[in-house]
């Protein structure tokens, strides 16, 4: 069952908040890193390198929890259960060169190592819940 990302949501989505990105390792253990967040069309929009620990974790099992707290108010967050709907190389250096705009204020994304292969990992909720809105 889906849910949508929209109202404060989105906003805090759309702003320049971390997401933190929770998965489940192989021995069921959780993993989370922070990582940037867009959203588009409803649905969260994650950009890492092929190799990381929580991009094999989302090929092995897609289910994923994203927390995003307001930068301005530690007290109001929004927490998307879901999982992994997409996840593709097309188009993947370009919105890490987007997202770099959005967080850093560079055109282009400069912690890229030789050889590195971009991908997006778009989620589709299940449940969204914005607390302290």
């Amino acid at each position: 069952m889906s849910d949508k990302i929209e109202g404060r949501a989105e906003a805090l989505l759309k702003a320049k908040n971390f997401c933190h990105v929770a998965t489940l390792r192989a021995d069921g253990s959780v993993h989370g890193v922070p990582v940037w967040v867009d959203v588009q069309e409803g649905r969260p929009v994650l950009n890492s390198a092929e190799g990381c620990a929580w991009v094999r974790n989302v090929e092995r099992d897609p289910r994923v929890t994203l927390t995003v707290v307001n930068a301005e108010n530690p007290y109001e967050y929004v927490e998307v259960r879901g999982r992994v709907a997409e996840r593709t190389h097309e188009g993947a250096d370009a919105h890490i060169d987007a997202m770099a705009k959005k967080y850093m204020g560079v055109d282009e994304y400069p912690m890229r190592q030789p050889g590195e292969q971009r991908v997006i990992i778009r989620v589709e909720p299940e449940h969204v819940h914005a607390f302290g809105a």
